[in-house]
């Protein structure tokens, strides 16, 4: 299942504290059973319940406050499409009487007083969820072909589609173009790279991952990340005082 969902996790926040963190950019989407407490994403208050997650095309903070106890699955990108048939523009409250496709309530009573939430959520998704041929072959290989730095132009000869017919498989199944969906996967390996690499210079960065130059690489971390490169590098609590 690791090809397909990138992660299935749970948190739980003490009664006296509160947490902050940034969710990044990654192009994909999930599911959150939020069991109890309060939890914003971005300006949105997420209701208990199952909460379906829209594709995140930029960063936005969660706050977790006290007494929030919550799981969830994330999917790799196209693939929340592919399991679910749907796209959500903002965090929104699955009501029961539309959850009919993998009885997703029934889970979220299961999880919500078991302390293996992990170990459950795992097992019911190996179960329940269709991840066969969860997404087009032809979608597959051009994810794939961005993956590895491949050309946006020369999509098309890789896997024998017109490019209007690859603009439309993108829009369709991860709402964006490819081409922002290449600049998203670029943002998100220089974060990591910066994050390991604290000393290298930012202009030697910019270079080495396709930016025209420094600056060019300030404004599409603004516009993805919603911070810029020399403030990733601080721990943190720091740069969400800023």
């Amino acid at each position: 299942m690791s090809a397909l969902i990138q992660g299935i996790w749970s948190a739980s926040v003490s009664q006296s504290n509160s947490i902050v963190k940034p969710l990044y950019s990654d192009a994909g989407s999930g599911i959150i059973f939020n069991f109890a407490g309060d939890v914003m994403i971005g300006s949105e208050t997420l209701p208990k319940g199952v909460i379906m997650l829209p594709v995140k095309k930029k960063a936005e903070n969660i706050i977790l406050f006290s007494g929030t106890k919550l799981a969830g699955i994330r999917f790799h990108p196209a693939i929340g499409y592919g399991v679910l048939g749907h796209h959500y523009d903002k965090p929104t409250l699955l009501l029961p009487e539309q959850d009919k496709r993998y009885n997703l309530y029934q889970i979220y009573s299961e999880l919500k007083d078991s302390d293996r939430q992990i170990e459950a959520l795992y097992l019911w998704a190996e179960t329940n969820l269709d991840l066969t041929n969860a997404i087009p072959n032809p979608l597959e290989k051009a994810l794939e072909c961005i993956k590895k730095d491949g050309a946006i132009g020369q999509l098309s000869e890789s896997i024998e589609l017109s490019q209007r017919q690859i603009e439309r498989l993108f829009k369709l199944w991860l709402g964006m173009a490819p081409k922002h969906y290449q600049r998203i996967l670029r943002i998100k390996k220089t974060i990591s790279f910066l994050r390991l690499h604290k000393n290298v210079s930012l202009a030697d960065t910019a270079q080495q991952f396709g930016f025209s130059d420094q600056a060019h690489m300030t404004r599409e971390f603004r516009t993805i990340a919603c911070i810029t490169p020399a403030k990733i590098r601080l721990p943190i609590h720091l740069y969400l005082k800023n």
